[in-house]
C-alpha cells in the first residue's frame, strides 16, 4: 500500500508515526540506533497506518497506540479490511493497549528539549483522523487527509466528504512553508498544495 511510516528520534528516544507494516524492520532500526521506543501515533485507524502495531507490542507490551477514539472501530476490522485490498489475509497480531488522542497538545520526550505536538482533529477521511503538527519545527504529518497534489478518499460508508473539506481548509490556512509529511507518496508544503 505504500504507506509512509515516520520515526523520530531525540536523545535516545525514539516515536513511530503509523506502523503500518513491517514490524521486524522497524524494532530493528529502533535497536541498531540504541533508541528506547516510548511512542506510537496512528493519524487514523486504516490497516495499513497500524498493522505493525501489534507485533511491536510484543516486545513494548505496556507501550499503547494513541489514536483518536471515533477510529477505535476501525482495529476491529484490519484482518477484513487487509484481506479486501490486499487479496488475501496477513498474518497480524491483535493491538494489545490503545490510548485515545486527545485534540490539543501532546508533549514527547520531556523533561527538556522534547516534542511539542498540535494535535489537529481532521475527520473527513475516516471520523478520528488527525493531523500532528510540530509548530516550532514547522512540519505537519499530515496522514491521509493532505498528499502531495491530492486529498484522502472519502468514499467509505464512514467517511465525509464536508469535513475532509473543512479539515482541508484548515489545514491549507497553517503557514505556508510548513513542510507537510504525508500518510503516502512524497513531502510537500502548504504552500505547494
Amino acid at each position: 500500500m505504500q504507506a509512509n511510516c515516520y520515526l523520530l528520534e531525540q536523545d535516545g528516544n525514539a516515536l513511530l508515526i503509523d506502523p503500518g507494516d513491517s514490524a521486524d524492520f522497524l524494532l530493528e532500526k529502533i535497536a541498531s540506533k540504541h533508541l528506547e521506543l516510548v511512542g506510537m501515533i496512528a493519524t487514523h485507524g486504516h490497516f495499513d497506518h497500524i498493522m505493525a502495531v501489534g507485533e511491536i507490542q510484543l516486545s513494548y507490551p505496556h507501550l499503547p497506540l494513541h489514536i483518536h477514539p471515533k477510529d477505535i472501530f476501525l482495529l476491529d476490522r484490519v484482518v477484513e479490511t487487509a484481506k479486501h485490498f490486499l487479496d488475501y489475509e496477513p498474518a497480524t497480531i491483535p493491538i494489545m493497549n490503545t490510548k485515545d488522542l486527545k485534540i490539543g497538545i501532546f508533549e514527547i520526550f520531556p523533561p527538556a528539549g522534547g516534542l511539542k505536538f498540535d494535535i489537529i482533529y481532521t475527520p473527513g477521511h475516516t471520523p478520528g483522523s488527525c493531523a500532528l503538527y510540530l509548530k516550532d519545527k514547522n512540519i505537519l504529518f499530515s496522514g491521509d487527509t493532505l498528499f502531495k497534489d491530492g486529498v484522502g478518499r472519502y468514499d467509505f460508508a464512514y467517511s465525509d466528504k464536508e469535513e475532509l473539506k473543512s479539515s482541508l481548509k484548515y489545514l491549507l490556512s497553517l503557514p505556508p512553508d510548513t513542510i507537510v509529511y504525508p500518510g503516502h507518496g512524497p513531502e510537500t508544503t502548504i504552500e505547494e498544495e
